[in-house]
């Protein structure tokens, strides 16, 4: 049975950095929850940071830039933390590989889980199509995102997988 990394916050947790959670009302959800195939991660919990923390965004880069070194998340009082960030994205791998995750399905926006979008590095709201640091890593790794709003997506490749 095919195991799915999911974003600890869309389990249920308020664990966001405003201790919030994000609610999923999925048929397929509940399905892989009865079957557990769910593996809650929270890569930002991990790296040390508290609930409730400041909000970060990447800013004037991508996630494929803070990972070559070459770009920064920033909290919205201008503390650097990219190092954080990385070591959130890098357990996050390493628990993926290690319960046999194919695909996972994170929290969209998120700068760490963002898969289609993260918001625009100017704490105002605004947002860039493209990955978090996390979500970009376990992409480079082979692992297949999907965000929270494409789960009967992420159903169809988790049925493909041999």
């Amino acid at each position: 049975m095919r195991k799915v990394l999911v974003s600890g916050c869309l389990n249920g947790r308020p664990i966001r950095y405003n201790q919030t959670n994000v609610e999923v009302a999925s048929a397929i959800w509940d399905q892989w929850d009865a079957e557990g195939r769910l593996v809650p991660f929270c890569p930002e919990l991990a790296a040390g940071f508290p609930v409730p923390r400041p909000p970060a965004e990447i800013v004037g880069s991508t996630a494929t830039q803070v990972i070559l070194g070459k770009g920064a998340v920033l909290e919205d009082n201008g503390t650097d933390v990219t190092a954080q960030f990385l070591e959130g994205a890098r357990l996050a791998v390493e628990r993926a590989v290690a319960a046999g995750c194919v695909v996972a399905v994170l929290t969209d926006g998120s700068p760490s889980c963002g898969t289609t979008y993260t918001y625009d590095g100017t704490f105002t709201g605004g947002t860039v199509p493209g990955m978090g640091v996390t979500a970009q890593l376990l992409h480079d790794n082979g692992i297949v995102v999907f965000s929270e709003n494409q789960i009967e997506q992420a159903d169809d490749f988790v049925r493909t997988v041999r």
